[in-house]
């Protein structure tokens, strides 16, 4: 039986280590934190999870709170003229539900499933120098801690990183008390909302602790009105804040949402990261091997709401790695192999996040403005957030769009 050490307890690391226990791989996962620190801890992230990446969790039983979990059945779109009136406005519905589970409820969950299918979990911060003696004990090392001394393994390839700061000043709130979307009040669905110049807020149902709620979620452009975090503000504070912004900058969505309340003393965060691309081979100072996934190798900007997604496809494709490997070595090259096979996917991703970081093109401008006009278009875009692939066909490149655009 092959033994394999995953550094992380994550969307990436759990979803792994409980796949390769389904094929009766010996597996340890290392965590920071007890399930109860988990669930009693900090909110850790936004996350909107569409059908491709559901449905992995499905194939393995992972599933274990899609029955209670708000079902998010479309993605709206609206965009802030500078007097702060709504200009534009559409719905697209998605073909396939997505759910967004609290990673407190997700991660606490699963990392007990570890355990309770056969898996074995020790609960200790792991550095670098701790990892050279373990890892000699494994076939197979990878590391799924997206922050910390461990990331320093993996090098940033800079010509898939085209930035080298924050691009966006991030600020959230778990809450309850949100009114539905009069356009579509039967409808769940996550809100994308576009102030041009400024940022945008994203506004996503969500299921945690205390049952479903929703997630307001502000990108700040930096030295701009919504960059104002760096005060650590109290929970309270925190979400007064994103409502007083809400009320100038999108005030049809504060009216809905005036009323709500933090879902509990934890459920704020604010900070801001840079969009990488590392190579996911490292080395110990023993010269051992070990394999970087998800966060790791590749973070974007969660504007496109990808982080857990690609996650998720991230641990299906390197599982499909690991099982054809058999019983050949884990060696630099296989390595190497098993992240590009996953970025043949993630490239989409990254290339699509990365665009919707800069003010958009005119032909980015077109379809956005076409899908208000063109339920097809606005169905199409919607669902790209599902299989980001498909923008490569229509949505990045100016003579594709206007191909589409005139076709649709």
């Amino acid at each position: 039986m092959r033994k394999v050490l995953i550094v992380g307890a994550g969307q990436s690391g759990l979803q792994l280590a409980l796949s390769l226990l389904n094929h009766d791989y010996d597996v340890t996962v290392m965590s920071a934190r007890t399930p109860e620190e988990i669930r009693s801890g900090k909110v850790m992230s936004t996350q909107c999870m569409f059908h491709s990446a559901l449905q992995h969790e499905r194939d393995h039983q992972l599933n274990l709170w899609e029955n209670e979990t708000v079902k998010v059945e479309g993605l709206g779109v609206s965009i802030a003229g500078p007097d702060s009136s709504r200009v534009l406005d559409w719905f697209g519905p998605l073909e396939q539900y997505a759910q967004s589970v609290d990673q407190r409820v997700k991660m606490a969950g699963w990392l007990e499933l570890v355990e309770d299918r056969g898996g074995k979990v020790v609960i200790h911060g792991v550095t670098t120098s701790d990892l050279a003696p373990l890892a000699k004990l494994y076939d197979l090392v990878v590391i799924a801690a997206g922050k910390g001394e461990l990331v320093q393994l993996f090098d940033r390839i800079p010509e898939r990183s085209p930035y080298t700061e924050p691009q966006r000043a991030l600020s959230l709130a778990y809450v309850h008390g949100l009114e539905p979307r009069p356009e579509h009040p039967d409808k769940a669905a996550v809100r994308f909302n576009i102030i041009p110049g400024v940022g945008e807020l994203f506004m996503i149902p969500a299921y945690t602790l205390s049952g479903n709620c929703d997630i307001l979620f502000f990108e700040g452009i930096p030295g701009g009105p919504l960059d104002c975090w760096n005060d650590r503000p109290s929970p309270q504070q925190h979400l007064d804040r994103i409502l007083s912004l809400m009320k100038q900058f999108l005030p049809w969505e504060y009216e809905r949402s005036k009323n709500a309340v933090l879902t509990d003393e934890k459920a704020t965060l604010a900070g801001g990261y840079t969009p990488v691309v590392r190579n996911a081979v490292g080395k110990l100072s023993s010269g051992t091997l070990v394999l970087g996934m998800a966060d790791v190798v590749v973070a974007n900007d969660p504007i496109t709401g990808q982080g857990s997604n690609n996650a998720s496809h991230c641990a299906a494709s390197y599982l499909d790695s690991i099982l054809e490997r058999g019983d050949k070595p884990f060696d630099a090259d296989w390595m190497t192999a098993a992240f590009e096979k996953y970025w043949e996917y993630a490239q989409h991703v990254t290339t699509w996040t990365n665009a919707m970081l800069q003010p958009p093109p005119p032909h980015v401008l077109q379809i956005i403005g076409a899908a208000g006009e063109n339920p097809a278009v606005a169905t199409r875009f919607a669902n790209g957030f599902s299989d980001p692939t498909d923008f490569q066909h229509w949505f990045f490149d100016p003579a594709k769009a206007e191909k589409y655009l005139a076709e649709a």
